[in-house]
């Protein structure tokens, strides 16, 4: 009887030794055995690579538990960071910088979109008939997205034509949708605009034409990515994961447009070959540029200069790339 029960016993952990030398030789898809990730992330309906991670199940591969939540402008998202809305959020330089230098937040990485030519040329400024040129603005109403670039560039582009903020009324706004409003309406005479949908929503207008885009002015400005500084603390391996599963749902989106555009449709009603004119133009691609700091370290300066923001810092003191260097070295160019 004894044998019988020894035989057994080493059967059993026989067994068990097997199944765990299997689990050692099988890869793990993810790297991400450091414990699971819970992140509200900030995103607009124009953007498709969280709702591509989420919904191709990146995010779970990667032991993300992700929600998205959406918002009119990215410059929203990144403020819902400040009454703990969300824990993610992505946006271009002015709202970013406006964030790291009121609280505990870093910037962990570049879009890698916004500072080529092409990015820049798909910011249109769209205006009434009755204004033919720039110095035609004068004395006109020119809409203003709150805590955007925007401002920054309506300042840039008088300036370039021998005007200045005086010169014209802001109409401070909340969103693309209020502009399309007062614009059709007559509340205002001029807005900038980016996006196929957008784009092409504003020039059916009637009574509305295309003055000019962004890449004749001197503006280029890029994107990031911004994180709590609790985050990175708690759980580093976990911002590892999230940056690997932004970079892998940016591949499958050059790889996979037309199931992009099936899902932006699904998730946000946004027409297939809007999704398709967007993505020919805007693509993700994680990394960190001299240039990327360069073009912060400008808009720093010139909201500094006008009161935006009201204590000066050093920029490099704001960025957190550890995570970033060790996913994609090759992608962090930028030295200190």
């Amino acid at each position: 009887m004894r044998k019988k029960h020894k035989s057994m016993l080493y059967a059993f952990i026989s067994l068990s030794l097997l199944a765990v030398l299997a689990g050692c030789g099988k890869q793990q898809p993810s790297e991400a055995a450091a414990g699971k990730l819970s992140l509200t992330i900030a995103d607009t309906v124009s953007n498709p690579t969280f709702q591509v991670a989420l919904t191709e199940g990146i995010f779970e591969k990667y032991n993300i538990d992700a929600k998205i939540a959406t918002f009119a402008t990215p410059a929203e998202g990144i403020n819902a960071l400040f009454i703990n809305q969300v824990n993610a959020a992505y946006g271009a330089d002015f709202p970013v910088l406006n964030a790291v230098s009121k609280g505990e937040y870093s910037i962990i990485a570049s879009t890698g979109t916004g500072l080529s030519e092409q990015d820049a040329a798909n910011w249109k400024l769209f205006v009434r008939d009755e204004v033919q040129s720039a110095a035609d603005l004068k004395g006109r109403k020119v809409s203003n997205f709150r805590g955007t670039f925007v401002s920054y560039l309506w300042d840039k582009y008088l300036q370039q034509h021998g005007l200045t903020s005086d010169d014209v009324e802001i109409i401070g706004q909340g969103g693309f949708d209020e502009s399309y409003v007062a614009l059709k309406s007559g509340e205002i005479d001029a807005v900038w605009v980016t996006g196929a949908t957008l784009i092409d929503k504003f020039a059916s207008l009637p009574g509305v034409h295309q003055l000019t885009d962004m890449s004749q002015t001197e503006v280029r400005t890029g994107g990031e990515i911004i994180i709590p500084n609790a985050l990175l603390e708690e759980n580093a391996e976990g911002v590892k994961n999230f940056l690997r599963a932004i970079e892998e749902a940016s591949q499958f989106i050059q790889e996979n447009p037309e199931r992009v555009a099936d899902i932006m449709f699904e998730k946000v009603k946004q027409p297939r070959d809007m999704t398709l004119a967007d993505l020919e133009n805007v693509r993700w691609s994680l990394q960190f540029s001299e240039q990327a700091y360069e073009t912060m370290n400008k808009q720093k300066d010139y909201m500094v200069a006008e009161g935006i923001i009201q204590q000066d810092f050093a920029v490099k003191d704001k960025l957190r790339l550890e995570a970033l260097k060790e996913v994609l070295p090759e992608r962090v160019t930028y030295e200190p």
